[in-house]
């Protein structure tokens, strides 16, 4: 058949092929099933001689179809260029009829069979050449990366095919006919030939897998690898080996390693507001996660919170901090110690700027100049140091030096720069902590100003009080103590906390305490000084800037122990109770009913009454030290009781017993600061006290005048005799005037001499100066003039008017008593 007639019936629509075999039509371009080029073999005339399996796979017609036919008979539209060719072109790209009717869209290549006039084509869809050739093309260009190891393992895991050349991975290249056991170290083989096995085993591929290896000839560093691998299978999907693909990690995680850097300094620097706990962090963050060592080096100026000198150098610094802790420094380089001036050189210029510098130790020994100082400040086997300056608020604070010894990478620009970002970040915690020191040591001494002495000693109890700041930030919260002496002997003792922290806290505890002490010259009972000094909070709070007002406020409590009666009034603002030890050597917590916290003005208090033994403790403290996180204040009540019996003795100091409770008791950084005052009580002895119950007669005073000129004579104090008379004259002269029946007349002898009249009314006596025609009024002026001080104290059932006298003690008949130089007479 001739091809024409071919043509023709074609576009005729006969259902007929090139061969006039029977065909079904059906649209142009289909795609038929395909596993390899079409072979087949023409004459010198075009003729085909042979026609292969996969030809008649391509065309659908067999072997006895086309034999002996032009080849041209095949093709549905032969190009021009062709049709005008003498000979078989090298290639090209045709449509050929397929047995169905439809074409095929193909790409061919033609060589000459050797010794013979014969073509071999070869021939196969377009599509699937155009995929071979991206698909090599992607190959070549994979190949070509130098950063992407591609290698083909057969079921063996042995390397068959690789791209890998030397330098590739920054190690040895896997040359086929290898295995990964010959270049790896056996650790990191065994681990990737198991991933290698697991998927020739299972189909499954394994994506970008990351893992840590070292090379056999350098087992001591440490290489990034990310392994991509998939299974290879033959036409039947049998598995013939693995495709693996090794890439280059260390880039990503060299940046993924300086973003967890950065992450960690965030988190962990800065939490502390302690300058050398700061700067600890900071170092124990860089080593060893960037370098081998790392040293945190602060002007001294810094540690005490103040701001450094603007030239800083060597010798202005000294050692904050050094990372690992176990590592072992040069004799130049240790904790707390000065750093030694170095050399000027143009490298510190730029470090004096801001900017980091990085040594090589080469530099550094040829900046020193010097090797035995070489020796003194380099650590062993170091090879390169980053330096950068703590740079915070126009304030250069110190520096951070990071150390890599052995055979770890030199420091890159990249890090320069990193470290530079931690730099300003750590110099800004820093900074922090040096502000908060200043602040922090402004306010404790502020606080520490505005308390009492540390020990007293009166006659009615010695006494110790501590003051513990607190830590961790928290500061002081205006936590105070008191031991105030009153008149007749008895001694007030306070303990309070005001609420807040810092400088507010401590002027608030200044001005309370300041009141107290006004409020307890008065005389006050208990109950009455408290709702005064809530009043007086509420003032307070009233004054305080708009917000600021909740913030004013704390609690009391207020003690006054007489040593006459031996009885202790205290009452309470919300306060905790006190603890009691007894000579005997028990304690318990006084039973007080507390009012409410000075904060609510106008509510009352109640007062408590104890007994309390000569040579009993009083102690009296603030809630820091029985509250911690770990325990409510009942239990913090419970260990202060037990420590207080079993540390405080009488031959023991109370001073001593209070640090070793506060040593017992405290956090090492409380969260808030604490009081504690312990008084050991005294008793006036009943042969130094002397009372008589005054008759309401008009001859009282003279009754009066006797009874006190004979216990006078029988103390050995003639010399008060005359002043003590006509003071005690007025006295029950004034309370039989004004006063109301029972009255009763005192003596106390101590260093002074205390004259008491007590009455049942409560008209307050006022001291006024009398006119040259006036009857009366000078009695009081009189008590004022012949005594060292006077005044008058209400109690529940009336008043008492008081006058002192100093005692002169001879030298020769002298003794301590109480804490106070007295006299003993010969009676």
């Amino acid at each position: 058949m001739e091809i024409e007639s071919v043509n023709d019936a074609c576009s005729a629509g006969a259902s007929q092929g090139p061969t006039g075999v029977s065909c079904s039509g059906g649209p142009s371009g289909r795609l038929y099933a395909f596993d390899g080029p079409a072979a087949v073999v023409l004459d010198h005339r075009g003729a085909v001689v042979r026609w292969t399996r996969t030809a008649e796979d391509l065309t659908g017609f067999r072997a006895e179809d086309v034999c002996g036919r032009p080849v041209r008979e095949l093709v549905a539209d032969l190009p021009d260029d062709l049709r005008r060719a003498t000979e078989m072109p090298a290639s090209g790209r045709v449509r050929l009829w397929h047995r169905s009717g439809d074409t095929v869209d193909v790409t061919f290549r033609t060589t000459k069979v050797g010794g013979s006039a014969e073509v071999l084509v070869l021939a196969a869809p377009t599509h699937h050449v155009a995929d071979h050739e991206q698909g090599a093309a992607l190959l070549r260009a994979l190949s070509a990366q130098n950063r992407i190891t591609i290698a083909v393992i057969d079921t063996d895991l042995t390397t068959v095919q690789t791209n890998a050349t030397p330098g590739t991975l920054d190690g040895p290249p896997v040359q086929p006919g290898t295995r990964l056991s010959d270049v790896l170290c056996a650790e990191d083989s065994e681990n990737l030939e198991a991933v290698l096995r697991q998927v020739l085993e299972t189909g499954a591929p394994v994506v970008r897998r990351n893992q840590q290896v070292s090379w056999r000839h350098d087992p001591t560093r440490q290489h990034a690898l990310s392994l991509s691998a998939f299974r290879l299978e033959d036409a039947r999907g049998r598995p013939t080996g693995v495709a693996a693909l090794y890439f280059d990690n260390a880039e990503q995680m060299r940046a993924r390693r300086h973003l967890d850097l950065a992450r960690e300094v965030a988190e962990r620097v800065g939490g502390s507001l302690d300058v050398v706990r700061t700067a600890q962090d900071l170092a124990d963050v860089l080593a060893p996660a960037f370098g081998d060592l790392a040293a945190v080096d602060l002007a001294h100026s810094v540690f005490d919170g103040d701001e450094p000198s603007k030239q800083l150098g060597g010798g202005d610094m000294g050692n904050a901090a050094l990372a690992p802790a176990t590592a072992v420094w040069p004799a130049g380089i240790k904790r707390g110690e000065s750093i030694p001036p170095l050399p000027h050189h143009p490298l510190l210029y730029s470090f004096r700027h801001g900017e980091p510098v990085v040594f090589g130790l080469d530099d550094f020994i040829a900046m020193v100049r010097d090797p035995q100082l070489v020796e003194y400040l380099v650590p062993k086997d170091v090879h390169s140091v980053l330096v950068a300056p703590l740079h915070a608020r126009g304030l250069t604070l110190g520096a951070v030096s990071v150390w890599r010894c052995g055979r770890s990478d030199p420091f890159t620009e990249d890090e320069a720069d990193l470290m530079k970002q931690i730099a300003s970040r750590g110099a800004l915690a820093i900074d922090n902590a040096r502000r908060y020191t200043r602040e922090h040591r402004a306010a404790v001494t502020l606080q520490q100003s505005l308390l009492p002495p540390a020990t007293t000693d009166t006659p009615a109890a010695e006494t110790a009080g501590l003051y513990l700041p607190a830590g961790n930030g928290a500061g002081s919260s205006g936590d105070w103590y008191d031991a105030i002496a009153l008149p007749s002997l008895r001694l007030a003792l306070v303990a309070g906390d005001v609420v807040g922290h810092g400088m507010p806290a401590s002027a608030t505890m200044g001005r309370l305490r300041a009141a107290i002490q006004t409020l307890a010259d008065l005389e006050l009972e208990p109950d009455e000084l408290l709702t005064r000094l809530a009043d007086l909070i509420q003032r307070l709070a009233a004054e305080a800037p708009s917000g600021d007002g909740d913030i004013v406020g704390g609690t009391c409590l207020y003690a006054v122990y007489d040593p006459v009666t031996r009885r202790c009034t205290m009452a309470s603002a919300g306060h905790p109770p006190p603890v009691l030890l007894r000579p005997d050597g028990t304690a318990e917590a006084v039973r007080i009913s507390p009012g409410p916290p000075l904060t609510l003005s106008g509510m009352p208090y109640e007062t408590t009454v104890i007994d309390v033994e000569p040579g009993s403790v009083l102690a009296l403290y603030t809630d820091g030290l029985v509250e911690r996180g770990d325990r409510d204040i009942g239990q913090g009540l419970r260990r202060l009781t037990e420590a207080l019996a079993a540390r405080c003795r009488p031959d023991r100091a109370l001073d001593e017993t209070g640090r070793t409770l506060l040593a017992d008791l405290a956090d090492q950084a409380p969260r808030d600061d604490a009081a504690l005052l312990l008084a050991r009580t005294r008793a006036v002895p009943a042969t130094d006290i002397a009372h008589w119950e005054i008759p309401a007669d008009p001859t009282a005073p003279s009754k009066a005048r006797e009874w006190v000129a004979r216990q006078l004579t029988m103390w050995g104090l003639d010399d008060l005799l005359f002043s003590t008379e006509l003071i005690v004259s007025e006295l029950v002269t004034n309370a039989i005037r004004y006063g109301r029946p029972p009255m009763e007349l005192r003596l106390i002898r101590h260093h002074v001499l205390v004259c008491e009249v007590t009455d049942s009314s409560s008209t307050q006596p006022r001291l006024r100066r009398a006119r040259t025609t006036d009857e009366g009024g000078r009695g009081l002026f009189l008590v004022a003039q012949l005594g060292g001080r006077w005044g008058c104290r209400h109690g529940q059932n009336g008043k008492t008017i008081w006058s002192e006298q100093a005692i002169q003690v001879p030298h020769e008949a002298t003794t301590h008593r109480g804490g106070s130089r007295q006299s003993h007479p010969q009676l």
